[in-house]
């Protein structure tokens, strides 16, 4: 097995769109899979259908996810990611959450703010950590890095990017590797070894 698609005990993931994350992660999945009988893996999916393109392309990821990695199960958790962590498994159970930038901007600007308003960043974020430190087996987190582009016109979407930047930064430093997708080819930029 290529020594990248060993698992790590806790991974980040980020890329641009179409870059690779998610087919990186269910890589890691399906070698987590073939490493032992009693491996399971989990997708916890943050994505929402809210209109018919979205219901669409949710529905093709699952069916193109289940030809991929045929042993992977999907939970949609809505906004309890970090409850999500826990409950989806044990030591044997790999974890998938794709992607946190969704998550993420679902909770800062939910499309009916009348039933539940928006959440405050820092609030939004605060159990994420400790659900990632507390995992029992391996958590790959995929997240898109969305800094990179123009400045955002409105203050919403600015606070949204910064918010964004604040949460990769700080699953960076929570994660034992941290991997950068461009154009589908993974370039590490943290590995800590495991203890």
């Amino acid at each position: 097995m290529p020594e990248l698609l060993v698992p790590a005990r806790s991974e980040l993931i980020l890329g641009g769109q179409k870059s690779g994350k998610s087919r990186r992660a269910e890589s890691l999945a399906a070698a987590w899979l073939a490493q032992a009988p009693t491996h399971r893996a989990v997708l916890i999916a943050t994505a929402q259908a809210h209109d018919a393109e979205m219901r669409a392309r949710i529905a093709r990821h699952q069916r193109e996810r289940a030809e991929r990695v045929p042993g992977l199960a999907t939970l949609e958790p809505g906004p309890g990611l970090a409850t999500a962590i826990d409950a989806a498994g044990g030591a044997e159970t790999l974890r998938i959450v794709d992607c946190l930038t969704l998550w993420l901007t679902q909770q800062l600007m939910p499309v009916d703010p009348d039933a539940r308003p928006p959440a405050d960043p820092a609030q939004a974020t605060a159990g994420l950590l400790p659900a990632i430190a507390r995992c029992p087996g391996p958590i790959v987190l995929v997240g898109n890095e969305i800094g990179l582009g123009v400045v955002p016109l409105g203050r919403e979407l600015r606070q949204a990017v910064d918010a964004l930047g604040l949460l990769n930064q700080s699953v960076a430093t929570a994660c034992a590797r941290v991997t950068l997708m461009v154009a589908g080819l993974p370039l590490t930029l943290k590995e800590v070894a495991a203890a």
